[in-house]
Formats: C-alpha cells, structure tokens, sequence
C-alpha cells in the first residue's frame, strides 16, 4: 500500500514538472516571437502578421499548462501528505481546473467573438478569485504554521499567487494591443502606428518577466525544500 501511495506521489509530481516545463519553456517561444514581431526593419507587415498567428497558437501550451498546474499542485500537496485535504475539495479542485481549460480552448477558437468575449471574462474573474486563494493560503500558513506547514510550502503558495497576480497584469497591459494592432493591420507600418503598439509591448514585458522569475524561485523552493 505505501509503495502504491509512493508511487502515485512520484508520478503527480513528474507530471508537475512536465506541466512546468511546457508553461516556461512554450511562454520562452510565444517570448521569442513577440521580440521578432517588434522588428519592422526586418520582416514586412504580412510576415509580422504570421509570427503573430505563430504566437497566439503557440501560446496556447502555457495557458493550458497554467489551468491544469492548480488541480494538479493541490493534488499533489495531498498526495504527499502535506496537506490532508477531503475528496471534495479535490473534485472542486479538477472542476475548476477542468472548466477553466475549457474556457481558454473556447475562447481561442471563437476568437474575435462574443462568446470568447464572455469566456475571457469568466476567465478574468477565476484567475482573481485563485490569487486570492493562493495569496491568502500562502500569508496564512507563514503566519500560523497551517495548513501548510513547511515554511517552503507556504512561500511557494504565496509565489503562485503573485504569478496569477502578475499574469493578471499582463492581461491588463496588453489590452491596448488589439485597437493598437487593427489600427496598424488598417493604416499600414509607420511610427504613429508602430510607436504606441511597441509602448504597450515594452510595458507588457515587464510583467513577463517576473512571472519568468517567479516561476523559477517557485521550481528552486521545491526542488531544494530549504527550510
């Protein structure tokens, strides 16, 4: 019986690091594109235009990866006995995982309409509602040693809620891309179109940034489990 426990412990935690694996290094990629979409000295309009299909297509893998990491981590925390949480609270963990996968797919493929207008919404107000979670999850359990009682643990939660707080601005700043771009696709590459598209990407950059930094201080507390 604890070989099986061990076992499936193993595996959940094999599957968090393929999971971290496809969300950093994809987001690297969907990075890597935006940086040569910026180049207009070197690539014309049309080419900029498929390298920013390429993005959104590809960007797909860590927005999938992100959804299914939350039922995931939980799972796992679970597995490993550092968090003794009911069957329900894990049910209601792969539902909102589950539903949350299904509404960045959705949103993808109605793309430009309204259903995907709604879909990004609910969206919205999930990714607020789970900084929240693992905000006050974190706080709490530095604060009273519960329910996550390594010190570790408890910093790693608080990490993932400061990514879901910084993807959070990404989304924010990156609004003003969509009029930023149409205005660029219907008047065509010049600095009044380009200068403020570039503002906005730089801005955005900032935040991608420190999701990069946190996810990595995430992977090194759990790997390294220093206190």
């Amino acid at each position: 019986m604890d070989f099986m426990i061990i076992s499936f412990y193993q595996l959940l935690v094999f599957l968090h690091m393929i999971l971290f694996v496809l969300w950093l290094g994809a987001d690297v990629g969907v990075f890597m594109l935006g940086q040569h979409f910026r180049k207009r000295e070197q690539y014309d309009l049309p080419q900029r235009l498929v390298l920013l299909r390429l993005l959104v297509s590809l960007d797909m893998v860590p927005r999938s990866a992100w959804a299914l990491m939350v039922p995931l981590t939980l799972t796992m925390v679970d597995a490993g006995g550092w968090w003794d949480l009911p069957v329900w609270a894990l049910v209601v963990a792969w539902a909102v995982g589950g539903g949350w996968l299904w509404l960045v797919w959705d949103a993808h493929r109605h793309d430009q309409t309204d259903r995907a207008a709604r879909d990004r919404k609910i969206e919205s107000l999930l990714t607020i509602g789970l900084t929240i979670f693992y905000l006050g999850l974190g706080l709490v359990s530095l604060a009273l040693g519960s329910p996550l009682a390594p010190a570790w643990l408890a910093t790693k939660a608080l990490m993932f809620g400061l990514i879901f707080a910084a993807a959070i601005m990404i989304d924010l700043t990156f609004r003003p891309v969509g009029p930023q771009l149409g205005k660029l696709i219907a008047e065509g590459s010049s600095d009044e179109t380009e200068i403020p598209l570039l503002a906005t990407m730089n801005r955005t950059r900032i935040w991608v940034w420190i999701v990069y930094l946190l996810l990595l201080a995430t992977a090194f507390l759990g790997n390294i489990k220093p206190y």
